[in-house]
């Protein structure tokens, strides 16, 4: 259970308890949307009181009325009222909305910002009381870099699930960068990701550093090779990771030592395809042996480390936000995922 559902059951009261404040009802003479000033202070603070905050993160979250209406189990008419009424007690417009696109204005990215957070207590403290009753709900919000999402991971949230069942997983795939932007919004739990450097909101709660090297197969000319080098692997076919993954920041100096211009590759934004290409059998591929391991344990394809004086290693963690103890279910799921890592091992660590 988190709170939207609690909320689905207070559909009968929702703004039509409104009666001490100028808010509209269906009956009231229609007016200008929204109103040119706020309301007072003490208006405002019973508005947010009402379920109006709640729709409004809803529809923020999922820049649809129609799909926050369905998570709140409200018709879509009840959510546009709330909205409705929340931008016409503060005096300006929470959303732009062009034909049939919804996006934040500048006041709802603000407005949503500090509502996540005033909402954030209140669904973990339900979460935490349902896991006292013994129902063991919760939801954890985890961001994950492509390689460990789809290697990983996938064992590490099935032995959860199997011992938590009644604990819902958000995963969300992204960049390592990303991973950290939604840490410090507080938009995930726990993030895996590759980082070398993190904020000082972000914290490192457990790491490891992987070697960087070529991924190919067997019978490429190069698995011989001893003591490989960036220079020896340009002179094959060659595929790289887009700028967006973090690796690429580690190894563009090596790329470039022969030359100001990059020299003809294949760029791409998934490590998945990374790995495809190399086990094509034309192509090596610059990674590390992350998000390749199944390949690499079955014989299918090979990792040779790089060499390379000065190339540094790529460090794995799982990230946290930094001063701030996570809530209950979330709790659960980093101890448990820091010892599955801590007993796993990772192929190309040092």
């Amino acid at each position: 259970m988190n709170l939207l559902l609690i909320l689905s059951n207070w559909k009968h009261y929702a703004a039509e308890t409104a009666t001490a404040s100028p808010i509209m009802t269906d009956k009231s003479p229609t007016i200008d949307r929204p109103r040119e000033h706020a309301l007072s202070a003490g208006l405002l603070a019973r508005v947010f009181h009402q379920p109006s905050l709640l729709y409004f993160n809803a529809v923020a979250t999922h820049l649809s009325i129609r799909e926050a209406a369905r998570r709140l189990n409200v018709a879509s008419s009840a959510v546009t009222r709330q909205v409705a009424q929340l931008e016409d007690a503060l005096g300006i417009a929470l959303f732009l909305r062009d034909k049939r696109r919804m996006r934040l204005s500048p006041a709802g990215e603000i407005l949503f910002r500090h509502s996540r957070r005033l909402t954030a207590p209140m669904e973990a403290a339900v979460s935490e009381i349902e896991l006292l009753r013994g129902v063991r709900a919760g939801v954890v919000r985890i961001g994950t870099v492509e390689s460990v999402g789809l290697s990983f991971l996938p064992r590490l949230i099935s032995d959860f699930g199997q011992r938590y069942p009644r604990l819902t997983i958000d995963l969300s795939i992204m960049s390592s960068s990303e991973v950290v932007e939604r840490l410090v919004e507080e938009r995930v739990d726990i993030g895996f990701g590759f980082i070398s450097k993190p904020p000082r909101q972000v914290d490192i709660a457990f790491r490891r550093d992987v070697h960087i090297g070529a991924v190919m197969v067997p019978g490429h000319p190069l698995a011989s090779a001893e003591n490989l080098t960036m220079d020896q692997c340009l002179d094959h076919a060659l595929a790289v990771a887009r700028p967006e993954i973090s690796i690429r920041e580690v190894i563009d100096p090596f790329l470039r030592r022969s030359g100001a211009m990059l020299p003809p590759m294949v760029e791409v934004n998934s490590i998945r395809m990374l790995v495809e290409l190399a086990l094509g059998g034309h192509y090596l591929s610059i990674m590390t042996p992350i998000g390749a391991q199944n390949e690499i344990a079955d014989g299918r394809l090979l990792f040779k480390p790089l060499t390379d004086n000065g190339l540094p290693t790529n460090r794995f963690g799982i990230l946290v936000r930094n001063g701030s103890a996570l809530h209950l279910a979330p709790a659960i799921f980093f101890d448990h995922a820091k010892s599955y890592f801590e007993e796993l091992q990772l192929p190309g660590a040092i």
